[in-house]
């Protein structure tokens, strides 16, 4: 940020005294509220850029300025051939992010999916940097920017055995904003973005737990013995057949097992998780998933409550709550779970005298919530599409029970629930 006259001319002795070999200009001209920071004196600076990045308010001020400025300054500027990003993120009407990319010569439009958040104060100024950081590294003016600025990929409903092969491939803005869109902190019209976000995930990832990301729940299985032991099959078959056919994360949901059995289980099912990339949660027993290190727990409204789950587990361990109504969903908020499980939505025969919500009732939820919602409660292959076409953003994914384990083969129908998922996520999108 370059306000005034002053800090102009310091700089401009600094790159005279230190030369460097390329300068990225990020001139913050005007606010997103719309109030004026910087004035003419920031054009001085360009005979020394490399590259200038700018959204559309601010290049229309350059504009405006540039022409008032008498021809030798217009001439010295223009001589430059600076290259210049006109960043279109802030477009009102756009439904992707559309940026413009001219390097003296050629006019490039770099287009992606605009990403829905109200998580982006810092954007700018990231992306300058990692630009500058490309730079540095050697790369071309057009690579340094398409690094950051090429179509974001749509993982987010992949397994995530598949998600972690096109990682690489997405742009660092675009990853940093799609993991902070969930982020709820102050309450202004615009969030900060998080870009370590990611890195920090990856640290936690690397000591063998699992950070949370709402896209996980996208196709989330929740155990239950009974129903295996019914097919002839142990837990660790059932949890390793549903990873294996798509399920994203996966909950120990034990009700009639003993204590010793059931933590050996989780062990085994940890382990299994673990290996395959996916979170595994733990229902209701804090002890449980506490011994075995798990990656977190889900509760009900009759279980443990949040925030004192959060005071054993800590700040990183995912938390999940059962919710039918908004209030509750905004009390989840504050006892600072990560997502909620709503539902029933449909009747169920898994738990009894479960109250049904309807569609009607999912969407009241998502809407009002500020955390990521799973859906839950008798959703199959038939149903699972007129879920995720609820629209709601907040919704993440469906919960399954009976429909994978109450089965011959789970393989099969975690494969079958899951292209009927990515079916109706594409007609969503």
């Amino acid at each position: 940020m370059l306000p005034s006259v002053g800090i102009v001319k310091v700089l401009r002795q600094s790159l005279a005294e230190f030369p460097i070999r390329g300068l990225v200009v990020d001139p913050v001209m005007v606010s997103t509220s719309g109030d004026v920071l910087a004035g003419p004196s920031i054009l001085t600076v360009f005979r020394y850029a490399r590259f200038f990045c700018s959204n559309v308010p601010r290049q229309l001020m350059f504009n405006a300025q540039l022409f008032k400025n008498p021809p030798p300054e217009r001439m010295s500027v223009a001589s430059q051939n600076i290259n210049v990003l006109v960043k279109g993120g802030d477009l009102p009407d756009s439904s992707d992010a559309i940026d413009i990319f001219f390097d003296g010569d050629t006019i490039l439009e770099l287009r992606s999916s605009r990403i829905k958040t109200r998580n982006t104060h810092g954007t700018g100024c990231t992306l300058a940097s990692c630009i500058a950081a490309e730079l540095a590294k050697g790369s071309s003016m057009l690579q340094a920017v398409k690094v950051h600025a090429s179509k974001r990929l749509a993982a987010n409903a992949m397994p995530r055995s598949q998600k972690q092969n096109t990682e690489a491939a997405k742009c660092f803005i675009e990853s940093a904003l799609d993991f902070s869109r969930d982020i709820v902190i102050g309450n202004g019209p615009q969030g900060p973005f998080d870009p370590l976000l990611r890195l920090k995930r990856n640290a936690r990832n690397s000591s063998g737990t699992h950070g949370f990301d709402p896209s996980d729940l996208f196709l989330y299985a929740v155990t239950d013995s009974r129903m295996n032991k019914r097919w002839g099959r142990s837990i660790t078959e059932a949890v390793k057949a549903a990873i294996e056919g798509g399920a994203t994360i996966i909950q120990l949901r034990e009700k009639n097992i003993e204590t010793l059995n059931f933590l050996e289980a989780a062990k085994s099912c940890l382990e299994i998780c673990r290996s395959h990339g996916v979170p595994l949660l733990i229902n209701d027993r804090i002890d449980v998933a506490l011994a075995c290190d798990a990656d977190g727990v889900h509760v009900g409204q009759s279980d443990m409550p949040a925030h004192v789950v959060r005071s054993l587990l800590g700040p990183e361990k995912i938390i999940g709550v059962s919710c039918k109504t908004p209030e509750q969903a905004e009390q989840a908020w504050i006892d600072g779970a990560n997502y909620l499980g709503c539902g029933g939505v449909f009747p169920t025969n898994t738990k009894a005298n479960n109250l049904t919500i309807g569609l009607d009732g999912l969407k009241a939820v998502c809407l009002a919530s500020k955390l990521p919602v799973v859906a839950i409660g008798g959703i199959d292959a038939t149903n699972a599409g007129s879920v995720l076409e609820i629209n709601a953003p907040k919704l993440k994914g469906v919960a399954v029970v009976s429909t994978l384990f109450d089965r011959e083969c789970v393989l099969t129908e975690t494969r079958n629930l899951h292209s009927v998922l990515m079916e109706a996520t594409s007609r969503v999108r």
